[in-house]
């Protein structure tokens, strides 16, 4: 019996039943077999080796894949929980998934002493087990097969992660001697993995949870080529030089304080100047666009968020409950400031006339961040959202949606990033338990974005799983200069919060109608995006975004009267940065400034001070000239209006 395969350029290829991606991609070309890593067959990721039995979509994926690398990591992980089996018997196994870039296995070592000192003992074992050609065999098991077996392994985490399973959804995959529960894919054998780096170890509590034991992660990352393994540790190393904690501390703009809490940023003054600008950018734009300011607090009664969902989604992740003398009373560190809106919408009766209104608010949010998950400004338990709620009518859904993705856009393109996926994020297709609100209304979400992102003319692509609880989302996934990918901006339709908030607006007709409701957040978070920011930039800001921007140097204690004057000027004009009055020689105080990362330098002796003038030098581009200050002061606003124009 033939089945048909269509393939994604339309074209509609018969096979016979039980045919594999990998005999699919033999039957086009040898070398695209040689590539290939795993199939998608129907929107789900295979094993390029496992049959298909009835008609299908089939996508091919190779290295050049999102999924294809996954399934690669994936695999990787497998391979190093093999090599560090054969080195160290008796070690207990967690979880090893993919991620974003490379994989790791979380490990109890029952005993045995592990130090990052013994990776290139690993990285050598495993790389002896790639080069065996080992197949990836998938095999269904019953859960009794399943339980004996690590029962006689003795491995409790395995047992631990059976209890959530039932029969005819359990896989063992093996390869070797290697044998691990899991539900795959993987690559068809080990000899694809040709280069691995093993990269640093974490402790990790089982499961998440610090009542548990902490296991050791292990970190790594493969490649089909050497040569892949090179470039990708060349720009690891540059990583390290724009890691935002390094050149937070080294820029003075952030820093945090156990005695403050674990995961709670403290904005020093330049990252306060840097972090304003950001605010007041957003600001202009958004009353361009017709967005309304609002404010509100840092708590809500626990019933707000009963209502609106949060509770069942982020209590047991919230901080705890703040209790009251009144035993009445209940109060939460707000999660989220939707609710919030909410409430405001319904501070009056709402006319359709009205609609849209858009409330906007750089609103600080807290979550409960496990304290091995706590990175920088990037994952932190209290962060500002650039936070804005549309509420529209069903017929301006579409073009409100557009209106952001515009919105979007313009950030992007003022502070160079050029390079991103817009991400349409769904339902999960089996599991809607975690989602609140009926199949129609996701539906009609789902629909409204799909449709304004195909007029927009944008490529996108769709992830399952990925939807907030209370609706589908457009995810932007953004490329750094070194190539990662970052979300940030996320536009979101709900109609499940105006049910849940009983919210109204009359119509025309005199009849109450649901308004829909947009949420959207170009930045994301303010911390997160300064990270990400300051790494593509590594700290070199656009000029306008610099929070030094000018650095007056006096070439010595005789000039310091004529420098202050020149301080001063700038200073009315808004012109931000520092007078060095130190006694140190100038070529000491232009390297500081450099260091610093300070866009220009005013420096100032005899031959300016008799001629009124300063002599300007710019960071990368050395001296460019002396002149009258008034005349740099017209040249540095020219310089900031470019800096501030979007890229094409």
């Amino acid at each position: 019996m033939n089945i048909k395969i269509t393939l994604p350029d339309g074209s509609i290829r018969e096979y016979a039943q039980g045919v594999t991606g990998l005999e699919i991609a033999l039957s086009i070309s040898e070398g695209l077999a040689r590539q290939v890593l795993a199939a998608k067959v129907n929107g789900q990721v295979w094993d390029a080796t496992r049959p298909i039995d009835c008609d299908a979509t089939v996508q091919l994926l190779t290295w050049n894949d999102p999924e294809g690398k996954a399934t690669f990591w994936h695999s990787s992980a497998h391979l190093m929980a093999e090599a560090l089996e054969a080195l160290y018997p008796g070690i207990k196994l967690g979880i090893g998934p993919a991620i974003e870039n490379g994989f790791y296995y979380d490990i109890d070592f029952n005993g045995h002493q592990f130090s990052q000192d013994a990776f290139e003992q690993v990285e050598a074992k495993m790389l002896e087990l790639a080069r065996q050609k080992n197949p990836f065999r998938r095999i269904q098991v019953s859960k009794e097969e399943a339980i004996a077996y690590f029962a006689q392994k003795g491995d409790p985490y395995k047992l631990e992660l059976l209890e959530d399973l039932q029969d005819g959804e359990i896989t063992f995959y093996q390869q070797g001697n290697f044998t691990d529960l899991c539900r795959g894919p993987h690559i068809p054998d080990t000899s694809f993995i040709k280069a691995v780096k093993l990269l640093n170890t974490a402790g990790a509590y089982w499961r998440g949870n610090e009542k548990n034991k902490m296991l050791t992660r292990i970190y790594g990352i493969s490649f089909p080529k050497e040569k892949e393994l090179k470039e990708y540790l060349v720009l690891v190393e540059e990583a390290k030089k724009r890691d935002h904690r390094k050149i937070g501390k080294e820029l003075e703009l952030f820093t945090f304080s156990e005695r403050v809490g674990q995961g709670l940023p403290l904005w020093l003054p330049k990252g306060a100047i840097l972090r304003d600008r950001l605010e007041q950018f957003l600001k202009k734009a958004q009353l361009k666009a017709g967005y309304q300011q609002v404010v509100t607090p840092h708590i809500g009664s626990k019933q707000l968020y009963l209502t609106s969902g949060h509770y069942a989604k982020y209590g047991k992740e919230s901080f705890q409950p703040i209790h009251t003398p009144d035993e009445n009373e209940e109060f939460l560190l707000k999660p989220m400031n939707c609710p919030h809106h909410c409430e405001i919408y319904r501070s009056k009766p709402r006319s359709y006339r009205e609609l849209p209104l858009r409330l906007a608010e750089f609103g600080t949010v807290y979550r409960y961040e496990q304290s091995g998950e706590l990175h920088g400004l990037t994952r932190v338990r209290g962060f500002t959202q650039d936070d804005a709620h549309i509420f529209c009518r069903p017929d301006q859904v579409k073009e409100e949606f557009k209106k952001v993705i515009d919105l979007v856009l313009y950030v992007f393109s003022t502070l160079g990033f050029q390079e991103y996926v817009a991400q349409i994020s769904l339902r999960d297709k089996e599991d809607r338990s975690k989602y609140i609100g009926s199949d129609e209304l996701w539906e009609k979400a789902e629909q409204a974005i799909i449709e304004a992102t195909q007029e927009k003319g944008m490529q996108t692509v769709v992830e399952y799983g990925e939807a907030a609880f209370y609706g589908p989302k457009l995810d932007f996934m953004v490329k750094d200069a070194l190539g990662r990918r970052w979300q940030l901006g996320t536009i979101q339709v709900d109609y499940n919060l105006p049910e849940r908030f009983e919210l109204e607006y009359i119509g025309p007709d005199n009849q109450r109608y649901r308004p829909v409701m947009i949420h959207r957040a170009p930045f994301g978070s303010l911390e997160r995006f300064v990270a990400v920011l300051t790494e593509h930039c590594a700290g070199q800001f656009p000029l306008w975004l610099a929070p030094e921007q000018v650095a007056v140097l006096p070439i010595s204690e005789k000039y310091h009267h004529y420098a202050q004057e020149i301080f001063s000027l700038l200073q009315q004009h808004d012109i931000l940065g520092y007078l060095d009055e130190r006694d140190e020689k100038i070529g000491r105080k232009i390297r500081d400034a450099e260091v610093k990362k300070v866009p220009f330098m005013l420096i100032v002796g005899e031959k300016e001070q008799s001629q009124h003038t300063v002599a300007v030098r710019r960071k990368g581009q050395g001296d460019i000239g002396s002149m009258p200050l008034n005349e740099f002061v017209s040249y540095f606003k020219e310089q900031v209006a470019l800096s501030m124009r979007p890229s094409e």
